[in-house]
């Protein structure tokens, strides 16, 4: 059985994105027209931390998963745990 392979994160000005490339056994069991939710993709093997969406399918080659997050993701959440503790 292959391994799923993960990208090195790229950025544009509002995202960072990442692509993950699937073993064909995996592939396919990857529905064929529409994207997945975070419940889907992680059923299929896929780890990542919070906040990955999959947000496109590249048609010519669908065995690999685009993902995207809001930049500065994790530093948002963070600061929101932290105004949670201090609101406390």
């Amino acid at each position: 059985m292959g391994q799923i392979q993960y990208s090195d994160k790229y950025f544009d000005d509002t995202y960072e994105y990442r692509h993950v490339v699937l073993p064909p056994e995996v592939a396919k069991l990857l529905p064929k027209n529409r994207l997945l939710s975070e419940m889907e993709w992680r059923a299929l093997g896929v780890q990542q931390s919070r906040g990955w969406v999959h947000y496109a399918i590249h048609r010519p080659e669908p065995h690999i998963m685009l993902f995207r997050r809001p930049l500065n993701y994790q530093q948002q959440q963070e600061n929101q745990v932290q105004q949670g503790i201090l609101a406390k």
